[in-house]
Protein backbone atom coordinates (compact mmCIF):
# COMPACT_ATOMS: atom_id res chain seq x y z
CA UNK A 1 0.00 0.00 0.00
CA UNK A 2 2.88 2.30 0.73
CA UNK A 3 4.24 1.56 -2.43
CA UNK A 4 0.84 2.39 -4.10
CA UNK A 5 1.09 5.86 -2.13
CA UNK A 6 4.51 6.93 -3.09
CA UNK A 7 3.85 5.63 -6.95
CA UNK A 8 0.42 7.99 -6.87
CA UNK A 9 2.41 10.72 -5.05
CA UNK A 10 4.65 10.79 -7.73
CA UNK A 11 2.43 10.65 -10.51
CA UNK A 12 0.71 13.89 -9.00
CA UNK A 13 3.91 15.85 -9.13
CA UNK A 14 4.58 14.76 -12.42
CA UNK A 15 1.28 15.67 -13.64
CA UNK A 16 1.53 19.37 -12.46
CA UNK A 17 4.24 19.63 -15.34
CA UNK A 18 2.04 19.39 -18.61
CA UNK A 19 3.43 22.10 -20.72
CA UNK A 20 0.40 23.62 -23.03
CA UNK A 21 1.01 23.44 -26.65
CA UNK A 22 1.18 26.76 -28.52
CA UNK A 23 -1.50 26.01 -31.13
CA UNK A 24 -3.68 24.84 -28.32
CA UNK A 25 -3.12 28.83 -26.75
CA UNK A 26 -3.73 29.95 -30.26
CA UNK A 27 -6.82 28.40 -30.51
CA UNK A 28 -8.40 29.37 -27.05
CA UNK A 29 -6.89 32.95 -26.85
CA UNK A 30 -8.69 33.53 -30.51
CA UNK A 31 -11.95 33.00 -29.45
CA UNK A 32 -11.87 35.66 -27.27
CA UNK A 33 -10.46 37.86 -29.55
CA UNK A 34 -13.03 37.30 -32.23
CA UNK A 35 -15.58 37.90 -29.72
CA UNK A 36 -13.79 41.20 -28.28
CA UNK A 37 -11.15 42.48 -30.27
CA UNK A 38 -10.32 44.98 -27.74
CA UNK A 39 -10.38 42.00 -24.85
CA UNK A 40 -6.30 42.59 -23.97
CA UNK A 41 -5.79 45.85 -25.44
CA UNK A 42 -4.12 48.43 -22.40
CA UNK A 43 -3.89 45.08 -20.33
CA UNK A 44 -1.46 44.05 -18.26
CA UNK A 45 -0.81 40.31 -18.15
CA UNK A 46 0.20 38.37 -15.30
CA UNK A 47 1.94 34.34 -16.82
CA UNK A 48 2.07 33.01 -13.20
CA UNK A 49 4.77 30.05 -12.81
CA UNK A 50 5.70 30.49 -16.47
CA UNK A 51 9.47 30.79 -17.82
CA UNK A 52 9.92 32.62 -21.30
CA UNK A 53 12.26 30.39 -22.61
CA UNK A 54 9.80 27.44 -22.03
CA UNK A 55 6.26 28.30 -21.57
CA UNK A 56 4.13 28.90 -24.90
CA UNK A 57 2.20 31.42 -23.10
CA UNK A 58 4.55 33.50 -22.74
CA UNK A 59 5.53 33.12 -26.69
CA UNK A 60 2.35 33.75 -27.73
CA UNK A 61 1.21 36.55 -25.96
CA UNK A 62 4.96 38.25 -26.90
CA UNK A 63 4.51 37.38 -30.36
CA UNK A 64 1.02 38.53 -30.43
CA UNK A 65 1.77 42.02 -28.17
CA UNK A 66 1.19 44.84 -30.46
CA UNK A 67 -1.58 43.13 -32.14
CA UNK A 68 -3.35 42.63 -29.06
CA UNK A 69 -2.27 46.26 -27.81
CA UNK A 70 -0.98 45.13 -24.48
CA UNK A 71 0.50 47.19 -21.86
CA UNK A 72 2.66 44.80 -19.91
CA UNK A 73 3.36 41.30 -20.05
CA UNK A 74 4.82 39.74 -17.18
CA UNK A 75 5.70 36.31 -16.35
CA UNK A 76 7.11 34.35 -13.57
CA UNK A 77 8.64 30.71 -12.91
CA UNK A 78 8.82 28.76 -10.09
CA UNK A 79 11.99 27.31 -9.02
CA UNK A 80 11.06 23.83 -8.59
CA UNK A 81 9.82 23.56 -11.85
CA UNK A 82 11.64 21.04 -14.03
CA UNK A 83 11.86 24.12 -16.95
CA UNK A 84 12.76 26.77 -14.59
CA UNK A 85 16.38 24.47 -13.64
CA UNK A 86 17.37 25.33 -16.79
CA UNK A 87 19.43 27.63 -17.79
CA UNK A 88 17.65 30.16 -20.57
CA UNK A 89 19.63 32.90 -22.39
CA UNK A 90 17.24 35.84 -21.13
CA UNK A 91 18.68 35.08 -17.57
CA UNK A 92 22.44 33.42 -18.62
CA UNK A 93 23.15 36.93 -20.42
CA UNK A 94 21.37 39.80 -18.40
CA UNK A 95 23.80 41.72 -15.69
CA UNK A 96 21.74 40.33 -13.08
CA UNK A 97 22.45 36.59 -13.50
CA UNK A 98 23.01 35.09 -10.57
CA UNK A 99 24.32 31.63 -10.33
CA UNK A 100 23.93 30.80 -6.76
CA UNK A 101 19.94 31.88 -7.02
CA UNK A 102 19.27 30.32 -9.99
CA UNK A 103 17.91 27.01 -8.55
CA UNK A 104 16.09 28.39 -5.24
CA UNK A 105 14.53 31.49 -6.66
CA UNK A 106 11.74 32.60 -8.75
CA UNK A 107 12.17 34.88 -11.85
CA UNK A 108 10.65 37.73 -13.18
CA UNK A 109 10.51 38.67 -16.60
CA UNK A 110 8.57 41.52 -18.40
CA UNK A 111 8.05 42.57 -21.73
CA UNK A 112 6.84 46.46 -22.36
CA UNK A 113 8.35 47.66 -25.23
CA UNK A 114 10.49 47.52 -28.26
CA UNK A 115 14.14 47.49 -26.42
CA UNK A 116 16.72 46.06 -29.53
CA UNK A 117 15.25 48.46 -31.95
CA UNK A 118 13.93 46.16 -34.24
CA UNK A 119 10.84 47.73 -35.20
CA UNK A 120 8.39 44.92 -33.41
CA UNK A 121 7.69 44.10 -30.31
CA UNK A 122 8.50 40.28 -29.48
CA UNK A 123 10.01 37.71 -27.26
CA UNK A 124 13.81 39.14 -28.04
CA UNK A 125 12.32 42.27 -26.36
CA UNK A 126 11.46 40.50 -23.14
CA UNK A 127 13.87 41.50 -19.79
CA UNK A 128 15.01 39.46 -17.18
CA UNK A 129 13.85 41.50 -14.28
CA UNK A 130 15.58 39.82 -11.47
CA UNK A 131 14.97 37.19 -9.33
CA UNK A 132 12.01 37.19 -6.85
CA UNK A 133 13.12 36.96 -3.13
CA UNK A 134 11.44 33.56 -2.69
CA UNK A 135 10.89 30.65 -4.82
CA UNK A 136 8.07 32.03 -7.00
CA UNK A 137 5.39 29.74 -5.18
CA UNK A 138 1.75 31.69 -6.54
CA UNK A 139 0.82 32.29 -2.80
CA UNK A 140 3.84 34.31 -1.86
CA UNK A 141 3.44 38.38 -0.96
CA UNK A 142 5.87 39.19 -3.98
CA UNK A 143 3.85 37.32 -6.42
CA UNK A 144 0.59 38.39 -4.98
CA UNK A 145 1.52 41.82 -5.72
CA UNK A 146 1.90 41.25 -9.30
CA UNK A 147 -1.48 39.69 -9.36
CA UNK A 148 -2.69 42.81 -7.81
CA UNK A 149 -0.74 44.73 -10.62
CA UNK A 150 -1.77 42.63 -13.79
CA UNK A 151 -5.51 43.15 -15.02
CA UNK A 152 -5.87 39.25 -16.69
CA UNK A 153 -3.83 36.56 -15.51
CA UNK A 154 -3.37 33.73 -17.57
CA UNK A 155 -1.61 30.01 -17.52
CA UNK A 156 -1.62 26.44 -16.80
CA UNK A 157 -1.81 26.29 -13.38
CA UNK A 158 -0.87 22.83 -10.89
CA UNK A 159 -3.17 20.43 -11.63
CA UNK A 160 -3.32 19.65 -7.88
CA UNK A 161 -3.57 23.22 -6.38
CA UNK A 162 -6.43 24.12 -8.89
CA UNK A 163 -8.89 25.16 -6.49
CA UNK A 164 -6.29 27.56 -4.44
CA UNK A 165 -5.30 28.77 -7.74
CA UNK A 166 -8.61 29.84 -8.61
CA UNK A 167 -10.03 31.27 -4.87
CA UNK A 168 -6.22 32.98 -5.42
CA UNK A 169 -7.60 34.72 -8.60
CA UNK A 170 -11.12 35.70 -7.63
CA UNK A 171 -9.69 37.19 -4.18
CA UNK A 172 -8.67 39.57 -6.27
CA UNK A 173 -11.36 40.37 -8.72
CA UNK A 174 -9.53 39.56 -11.54
CA UNK A 175 -10.35 38.39 -15.36
CA UNK A 176 -8.52 35.19 -16.00
CA UNK A 177 -8.16 32.18 -18.51
CA UNK A 178 -6.92 29.38 -17.05
CA UNK A 179 -6.26 25.54 -17.22
CA UNK A 180 -8.38 22.58 -15.62
CA UNK A 181 -10.18 19.41 -14.93
CA UNK A 182 -13.39 19.30 -16.17
CA UNK A 183 -13.91 17.32 -12.70
CA UNK A 184 -13.81 20.47 -10.84
CA UNK A 185 -16.68 21.21 -12.24
CA UNK A 186 -18.99 20.01 -9.36
CA UNK A 187 -16.00 21.14 -6.37
CA UNK A 188 -17.63 22.95 -3.77
CA UNK A 189 -14.70 25.84 -4.41
CA UNK A 190 -15.79 26.08 -7.77
CA UNK A 191 -19.59 25.33 -8.94
CA UNK A 192 -21.03 28.00 -7.24
CA UNK A 193 -19.28 30.59 -9.32
CA UNK A 194 -20.61 28.58 -12.68
CA UNK A 195 -24.12 28.58 -11.02
CA UNK A 196 -24.04 32.22 -10.79
CA UNK A 197 -22.50 33.01 -13.74
CA UNK A 198 -19.18 34.82 -12.36
CA UNK A 199 -17.47 31.81 -14.40
CA UNK A 200 -17.78 29.60 -17.15
CA UNK A 201 -15.60 26.92 -19.16
CA UNK A 202 -13.39 28.30 -22.19
CA UNK A 203 -14.01 27.56 -25.89
CA UNK A 204 -12.56 24.56 -26.18
CA UNK A 205 -14.98 21.75 -26.41
CA UNK A 206 -14.99 19.21 -24.12
CA UNK A 207 -14.66 16.44 -26.47
CA UNK A 208 -11.74 17.50 -28.07
CA UNK A 209 -8.08 15.81 -25.91
CA UNK A 210 -5.50 18.16 -25.24
CA UNK A 211 -2.18 16.80 -25.43
CA UNK A 212 0.52 18.27 -23.68
CA UNK A 213 4.56 18.26 -23.63
CA UNK A 214 5.53 16.71 -20.64
CA UNK A 215 9.37 16.22 -18.67
CA UNK A 216 11.52 13.01 -19.18
CA UNK A 217 10.87 11.71 -15.83
CA UNK A 218 7.12 11.27 -16.65
CA UNK A 219 7.17 10.02 -20.12
CA UNK A 220 9.40 7.45 -18.31
CA UNK A 221 6.80 6.56 -16.34
CA UNK A 222 4.10 7.05 -18.40
CA UNK A 223 5.19 5.22 -21.34
CA UNK A 224 5.95 1.78 -18.56
CA UNK A 225 2.85 2.24 -17.13
CA UNK A 226 0.00 3.22 -19.06
CA UNK A 227 -1.15 2.47 -22.61
CA UNK A 228 -0.40 4.32 -25.21
CA UNK A 229 -3.76 6.57 -26.26
CA UNK A 230 -4.60 6.75 -22.69
CA UNK A 231 -2.57 9.02 -20.93
CA UNK A 232 0.02 10.00 -23.81
CA UNK A 233 0.21 9.46 -27.09
CA UNK A 234 3.11 9.52 -29.48
CA UNK A 235 2.49 12.41 -32.04
CA UNK A 236 5.65 12.70 -34.65
CA UNK A 237 8.34 10.75 -32.69
CA UNK A 238 7.86 12.96 -29.47
CA UNK A 239 5.52 11.22 -26.50
CA UNK A 240 2.89 13.75 -25.44
CA UNK A 241 0.78 13.84 -22.59
CA UNK A 242 -2.54 13.16 -23.14
CA UNK A 243 -5.77 14.98 -21.24
CA UNK A 244 -9.13 13.75 -22.13
CA UNK A 245 -10.87 16.05 -19.18
CA UNK A 246 -8.46 19.01 -19.41
CA UNK A 247 -10.77 22.58 -19.94
CA UNK A 248 -10.37 26.16 -20.02
CA UNK A 249 -11.88 27.99 -16.92
CA UNK A 250 -12.19 31.67 -17.27
CA UNK A 251 -14.38 34.70 -17.20
CA UNK A 252 -13.59 36.50 -20.64
CA UNK A 253 -16.75 36.08 -22.76
CA UNK A 254 -16.89 34.05 -25.95
CA UNK A 255 -19.11 33.80 -28.89
CA UNK A 256 -20.04 29.85 -28.26
CA UNK A 257 -21.09 30.51 -24.71
CA UNK A 258 -24.14 32.07 -25.88
CA UNK A 259 -25.45 29.80 -28.78
CA UNK A 260 -28.03 28.07 -27.78
CA UNK A 261 -28.64 24.23 -27.39
CA UNK A 262 -30.86 22.85 -30.39
CA UNK A 263 -33.37 20.26 -29.05
CA UNK A 264 -35.98 17.80 -29.70
CA UNK A 265 -39.55 17.39 -27.73
CA UNK A 266 -39.63 14.76 -24.96
CA UNK A 267 -42.02 12.20 -27.55
CA UNK A 268 -39.17 12.67 -30.57
CA UNK A 269 -36.15 11.84 -28.30
CA UNK A 270 -38.21 9.30 -26.88
CA UNK A 271 -39.23 7.84 -30.20
CA UNK A 272 -36.39 8.46 -32.34
CA UNK A 273 -32.83 8.92 -30.44
CA UNK A 274 -31.44 5.12 -30.36
CA UNK A 275 -28.47 5.92 -27.67
CA UNK A 276 -31.38 7.17 -25.61
CA UNK A 277 -33.64 4.60 -26.04
CA UNK A 278 -30.48 2.09 -25.85
CA UNK A 279 -29.53 3.65 -22.26
CA UNK A 280 -32.81 3.82 -20.96
CA UNK A 281 -33.68 0.06 -21.42
CA UNK A 282 -30.17 -0.82 -20.29
CA UNK A 283 -30.44 0.83 -17.17
CA UNK A 284 -33.91 1.35 -16.28
CA UNK A 285 -35.73 -1.63 -18.28
CA UNK A 286 -38.33 0.93 -20.04
CA UNK A 287 -37.82 3.87 -22.58
CA UNK A 288 -38.87 6.70 -20.42
CA UNK A 289 -37.07 9.55 -18.35
CA UNK A 290 -37.13 8.42 -14.92
CA UNK A 291 -37.50 10.78 -11.91
CA UNK A 292 -34.90 10.76 -9.23
CA UNK A 293 -35.45 8.69 -5.95
CA UNK A 294 -34.25 12.12 -3.80
CA UNK A 295 -35.03 14.73 -5.83
CA UNK A 296 -37.99 16.64 -7.75
CA UNK A 297 -36.25 16.23 -11.12
CA UNK A 298 -35.72 13.80 -13.92
CA UNK A 299 -32.78 12.18 -15.37
CA UNK A 300 -31.49 12.98 -18.56
CA UNK A 301 -28.04 11.26 -19.67
CA UNK A 302 -26.90 12.65 -22.34
CA UNK A 303 -27.11 16.57 -23.43
CA UNK A 304 -28.79 16.05 -26.65
CA UNK A 305 -31.37 14.56 -24.85
CA UNK A 306 -32.47 17.28 -22.93
CA UNK A 307 -36.16 17.60 -23.97
CA UNK A 308 -37.27 20.89 -25.37
CA UNK A 309 -40.67 20.65 -24.04
CA UNK A 310 -40.32 20.10 -20.07
CA UNK A 311 -41.03 22.85 -17.66
CA UNK A 312 -39.47 21.18 -14.77
CA UNK A 313 -36.00 20.16 -13.07
CA UNK A 314 -33.68 18.22 -15.20
CA UNK A 315 -30.60 16.24 -14.02
CA UNK A 316 -27.78 16.26 -16.83
CA UNK A 317 -24.15 15.03 -16.93
CA UNK A 318 -20.98 17.63 -15.93
CA UNK A 319 -19.72 18.22 -19.47
CA UNK A 320 -23.12 19.81 -19.78
CA UNK A 321 -21.59 22.97 -18.69
CA UNK A 322 -19.53 22.87 -21.95
CA UNK A 323 -22.96 23.66 -23.77
CA UNK A 324 -24.34 25.73 -21.32
CA UNK A 325 -26.20 28.80 -22.67
CA UNK A 326 -27.12 31.40 -20.12
CA UNK A 327 -29.85 32.76 -22.29
CA UNK A 328 -31.47 29.31 -22.37
CA UNK A 329 -31.11 27.72 -19.07
CA UNK A 330 -30.85 27.93 -15.81
CA UNK A 331 -28.36 26.38 -13.69
CA UNK A 332 -30.81 24.98 -10.17
CA UNK A 333 -27.78 23.29 -7.79
CA UNK A 334 -26.11 20.24 -8.72
CA UNK A 335 -26.42 16.79 -7.42
CA UNK A 336 -22.78 15.18 -5.96
CA UNK A 337 -21.71 13.64 -2.93
CA UNK A 338 -21.29 17.25 -1.31
CA UNK A 339 -23.87 18.89 -2.95
CA UNK A 340 -26.63 18.73 0.13
CA UNK A 341 -23.60 19.90 2.92
CA UNK A 342 -23.56 22.83 0.44
CA UNK A 343 -26.49 24.00 -1.29
CA UNK A 344 -28.56 26.97 0.63
CA UNK A 345 -31.75 25.76 2.19
CA UNK A 346 -34.05 26.96 0.11
CA UNK A 347 -32.60 25.41 -3.29
CA UNK A 348 -32.61 21.97 -1.65
CA UNK A 349 -36.37 22.91 -0.43
CA UNK A 350 -36.90 23.93 -4.06
CA UNK A 351 -35.62 20.57 -5.15
CA UNK A 352 -38.10 18.61 -2.52
CA UNK A 353 -34.45 16.80 -1.83
CA UNK A 354 -35.62 13.91 0.55
CA UNK A 355 -32.33 12.94 2.55
CA UNK A 356 -33.49 9.97 3.92
CA UNK A 357 -33.54 7.62 0.26
CA UNK A 358 -30.29 4.94 0.58
CA UNK A 359 -28.04 5.59 -1.84
CA UNK A 360 -23.71 5.53 -2.10
CA UNK A 361 -21.85 8.15 -3.24
CA UNK A 362 -22.36 10.78 -0.37
CA UNK A 363 -25.53 12.89 1.00
CA UNK A 364 -26.86 14.69 -2.08
CA UNK A 365 -26.04 11.86 -4.94
CA UNK A 366 -29.00 11.58 -7.28
CA UNK A 367 -30.50 8.44 -7.04
CA UNK A 368 -32.45 6.77 -9.45
CA UNK A 369 -34.18 3.27 -8.65
CA UNK A 370 -31.82 3.33 -5.60
CA UNK A 371 -28.63 3.36 -7.90
CA UNK A 372 -26.40 6.57 -7.11
CA UNK A 373 -25.67 8.09 -10.37
CA UNK A 374 -22.14 10.31 -11.19
CA UNK A 375 -22.86 13.97 -10.00
CA UNK A 376 -25.46 15.68 -11.84
CA UNK A 377 -26.04 19.70 -13.13
CA UNK A 378 -29.36 20.22 -12.04
CA UNK A 379 -31.06 22.54 -14.76
CA UNK A 380 -34.42 24.00 -16.00
CA UNK A 381 -35.19 26.14 -18.71
CA UNK A 382 -35.53 30.01 -18.30
CA UNK A 383 -38.52 31.20 -18.34
CA UNK A 384 -40.01 33.35 -21.37
CA UNK A 385 -38.79 37.09 -20.60
CA UNK A 386 -35.83 36.22 -18.33
CA UNK A 387 -32.98 37.06 -18.13
CA UNK A 388 -29.42 37.37 -16.45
Amino acid sequence: MAGNTSLSRAKTVQNDEFYTQYADIESEMNAYVEYNPDVFRDKTILLPCDDPEWSNFTRYFAANFTRFGLKKLISTSYAKSAGSRQLSLFESESPLFDESKHETHGKLFTLTSDTDGSGDVDSDDIQFSGYLDGDGDFRSDEVCRLRDEADIIITNPPFSLFREFLAWILEANKSFVILGNMNAIPYKEVFPFLKYNKIWLGYKMLNQDMYFIITDEYKKWVTENKKEGSAYKIIDGVVMGRLASACWFTNLDHGRRHDPILLDTMAHNLKFNKRLKLEFEKRYGKVEYPRYDNYNAIEVPFTECIPSDFDGVMGVPITFMDKYCPEQFEVVWQASGNAYANAPHEIMEELEFDPTVKYGGGLGTAVVNGQAKYSRILIRFKKRGESL
